[in-house]
């Protein structure tokens, strides 16, 4: 996967600043506040820039929030 830099995309900031408070948000609020479409693919590229981003499903909604202080390191 060929993930886009974090200091090169607007739309990885527009998400990773939702996500920096650490509150767990729904598919559907990160698509609509940080105006994306595909939310686990922004998620997944966040994870090798190196943000800890965690997700849960409850019931038919998956949840997702930036796990603060636990910065990890971009793979590869």
């Amino acid at each position: 996967m060929n993930a886009a830099r974090l200091d090169r995309s607007a739309r990885l900031r527009r998400v990773a600043r939702l996500l920096a408070d650490g509150r767990p948000r729904t598919t559907l609020q990160i698509a609509s506040a940080a105006r994306v479409c595909a939310v686990s693919t922004v998620v997944s590229e966040l994870r090798r820039n190196g943000l800890a981003i965690a997700c849960q499903r409850v019931g038919n909604k998956w949840y997702y929030w930036m796990e603060m202080g636990h910065e990890r390191h971009p793979k590869g």
